[in-house]
């Protein structure tokens, strides 16, 4: 995800706790939460598709689900 829509979701949060948001702002505050949250699953799954786990006897073998 951009670093620019993350710094969009923290001004959001600031403004919501400082003054409250309109409408529109609260739906593009939960579209960019829901964009972020799935880039977060997405990061998290590929990373532990790369993740291998080593036995006692020296064994690597892939992480299961």
């Amino acid at each position: 995800m951009e670093q620019s829509l993350i710094e969009r979701i923290n001004e959001l949060a600031r403004k919501s706790k400082a003054e409250g948001l309109t409408e529109e702002e609260k739906q593009e505050q939960t579209h960019l939460r829901n964009e972020y949250r799935k880039a977060f699953r997405r990061n998290l799954t590929e990373q532990l598709e790369h993740t291998y786990i080593m036995d006692e006897n020296g064994n690597k073998r892939k992480l299961g689900r």
